[in-house]
């Protein structure tokens, strides 16, 4: 039976949005739905007796998996080494055993829904009607105290340098003028969104430049990325770039939570894309000045070279100089 070309043309369109709805909402859903403490590193301090029943205690929560414990202890000297791990970006959060009582330590900074688990986890591990005091090592900026700025501007940051290296990838032929535009791209997204970020909003602290860098090399990533998969892949090159900036890269990010609070390897595994590796690296700029911010700049330096030598390799596969164009149009014999 013959079906119209316009008919098969809309079933195909019908088809291939329900199919990209399904994979988004797979890919954004699942790590959301999945969020849990999976060995969450925090620290615990104070004489041993006490030390070793509030280990116990928190070692015996268990996580949603099979065999891996919600929390990770680690044992600390005292209040003054706990506050130094959680500024180093070592634990999360620490549990302070003083002659008072216990006392919590938690960083906002490092994610706002781990510092709620540990105060909620802490509650429900205290003596009933016993109230554990809560201090904030290191908090999210005034302006935004709940710390849900930063996680939000992850996605649109990421939308957007993706398209912006389609588009260096597609419309300019020439591989100076994609490395220009790739570099413009990087240097004024990262001082703008920075300003944005810190000046406008008020959701991070630290150094503007640090941040702005940071941005920068977040941005450069993937839009080298994006435009070189393009410059030596064509469409395939763009389908491949968005499947792991979108649809794998962000949802893996944990930037609204912690990469230990995802699904496992996938939470190690975001932390080796862009946007995981971005997200850390910010927060470790713009609140532990700069603490354990190596690897995920790391990752990031590593994208952006892999992004550029792409962008070489394909233009020095898919550009013919000028020259040899003219030779081998004299080649050409005449038409008889």
């Amino acid at each position: 039976m013959h079906v119209p070309r316009p008919a098969r043309l809309t079933a195909a369109i019908v088809v291939g949005i329900a199919t990209l709805q399904a994979l988004m909402l797979l890919a954004f859903a699942w790590p959301a739905a999945n969020v849990a403490p999976r060995e969450l590193p925090i620290a615990v301090a104070g004489p041993a007796p006490a030390v070793q029943q509030v280990e116990s205690a928190l070692t015996d929560v268990q996580g949603p998996d099979a065999d891996v414990a919600a929390f990770d202890v680690v044992t600390v000297d005292d209040a003054d080494a706990a506050r130094a791990a959680i500024e180093d970006r070592e634990v999360y959060g620490a549990v302070v055993v003083s002659p008072d009582g216990p006392q919590l330590l938690v960083a906002s900074g490092a994610g706002p829904a781990v510092a709620q688990l540990l105060r909620s986890a802490a509650t429900e591990l205290s003596p009933a009607g016993a109230t554990v005091p809560v201090e904030d090592v290191v908090p999210t900026d005034q302006d935004d105290p709940i710390g849900a700025g930063l996680g939000a501007a992850m996605l649109p940051l990421v939308m957007t340098s993706v398209a912006g290296g389609i588009i260096v990838g597609f419309v300019l032929r020439s591989t100076r003028n994609r490395l220009a535009a790739v570099t413009g791209i990087a240097i004024v997204g990262g001082l703008v969104s920075a300003a944005l970020l810190q000046y406008a909003l008020g959701i991070v602290d630290g150094s503007y430049l640090e941040v702005a860098g940071v941005l920068a090399l977040l941005i450069g990533a993937v839009s080298a990325t994006m435009a070189g998969l393009v410059a030596l892949l064509g469409r395939a090159g763009a389908i491949i770039g968005v499947l792991t900036m979108i649809f794998v890269g962000n949802p893996l990010s944990a930037a609204a939570t912690a990469w230990e609070m995802l699904p496992q390897p996938w939470g190690a595994i975001g932390q080796l894309l862009p946007p995981g590796a971005g997200v850390s690296a910010t927060r470790s700029v713009a609140f532990f000045d700069g603490a354990a911010s190596a690897q995920p700049l790391t990752v990031l330096a590593i994208w952006l070279l892999a992004g550029l030598a792409l962008l070489v390799i394909g233009g020095l596969r898919h550009e013919q100089p000028a020259g040899q164009a003219s030779e081998d149009a004299r080649q050409v014999p005449a038409s008889v």
